[in-house]
C-alpha cells in the first residue's frame, strides 16, 4: 500500500487528539516513547513539546513509518526517531523514558500484562503512561453502524480487539499487575470523522482493515446492495464538518512504581 492510500487516522481523531495532547503534558526535557505511533502525528507533537528531550515512535506498519519519517523530515524535527517494532517484546533501553504515550495503539496485545510489563521496563521509576483507548463497543456508534451496513453477520472478535481495554476495572488490574500504580480514567466524548463528504468517507472506509473483506464472499448484486446501504449510512451522518459518528474513549493514565 502506498503511503498516500493510508487511512487518515489523524483526520478521524482530530477532536480526540486535543484531549490526548493535554493529558500527555509532555515536558521540555522528556524522553517520550510513542507506542503504535502510526504516521507519527502524536510522536511529532511530543518531539516539539520535548524541545530539549526526544521522542521515539514504534509501530508494526512499515508504510506508516515511512510516512512518519517523511513528515518529520519535512517539519525539520531532529529529536524524533521511528522504529518498526512490536512493543510487546521489543528490547527497549531499560529505565530510559520519562513518558510512554499511545493513541489507540495498545488494545491488540496478545498478553497485555506481559506487554505493559515490557513497556514498564523502558520507563524510569515514576515514569508516566498515558493511553487513549475505546470504551465499550455499544458506546461507539462507528463500531456497529458501518459494519451493519455491509453485513448481517455480527462482529466476532478473534483474540484482542479494539475494545479490550474498555473496562476500567479490567484495565486497572492488568496495569497494576504490570507494575503500574495511580491508575486513572477520564471520559472523552467526541465524534470520529471519516471524510469531508460522503463520497470521500466511502473511499476511506475501504482503506480501513476488514471492511473490504466483508464484501469478498458476496455475489455481485449483494455486494452492490451493501455498498448502496453504506452510502446511505454515510449520507445520513454528513454534517457541516464532515461525515461523523459518535464515539466514547478513555484517557487512561498510570505511573510506574
Amino acid at each position: 500500500m502506498h503511503p498516500h492510500r493510508l487511512f487518515d487516522y489523524d483526520a478521524e481523531l482530530r477532536r480526540h487528539n486535543v484531549h490526548f495532547r493535554a493529558a500527555a503534558r509532555v515536558g521540555p526535557r522528556d524522553r517520550v516513547l510513542d507506542v503504535g505511533c502510526g504516521t507519527g502525528r502524536t510522536t511529532r507533537e511530543a518531539a516539539r513539546a520535548a524541545a530539549s528531550g526526544s521522542a521515539v515512535g514504534v509501530d508494526l506498519s512499515a508504510p506508516m513509518l515511512e510516512q512518519a519519517r517523511a513528515l518529520s523530515a519535512n517539519e525539520g524535527l531532529s529529536n524524533v526517531t521511528y522504529e518498526q517494532a512490536d512493543a510487546q517484546v521489543h528490547p527497549f533501553p531499560a529505565a530510559h523514558f520519562d513518558l510512554c504515550i499511545s493513541r489507540f495503539g495498545t488494545m491488540f496485545f496478545a498478553d497485555p500484562v506481559a506487554a505493559f510489563t515490557n513497556i514498564g521496563r523502558a520507563l524510569r521509576p515514576g515514569g508516566r503512561l498515558v493511553l487513549l483507548v475505546w470504551q465499550e463497543r455499544d458506546r461507539n456508534e462507528w463500531a456497529s453502524v458501518i459494519r451493519g451496513a455491509l453485513t448481517d453477520s455480527p462482529a466476532v472478535p478473534r483474540g484482542p480487539d479494539a475494545f479490550s481495554l474498555a473496562d476500567p476495572a479490567v484495565t486497572e488490574d492488568l496495569l497494576v499487575a504490570a507494575g503500574f500504580t495511580d491508575v486513572g480514567f477520564t471520559d472523552v466524548h467526541e465524534p470520529v470523522h471519516y471524510g469531508p463528504d460522503p463520497a470521500a468517507a466511502f473511499d476511506n472506509v475501504f482503506r480501513l482493515p476488514g471492511y473490504a473483506e466483508l464484501l469478498a464472499d458476496l455475489d455481485a448484486p449483494a455486494a452492490e446492495q451493501a455498498r448502496t446501504r453504506l452510502r446511505a449510512v454515510l449520507a445520513a451522518h454528513a454534517t457541516d464538518g464532515g461525515v461523523a459518528f459518535d464515539s466514547r474513549a478513555w484517557i487512561t493514565t498510570a505511573r510506574l512504581r
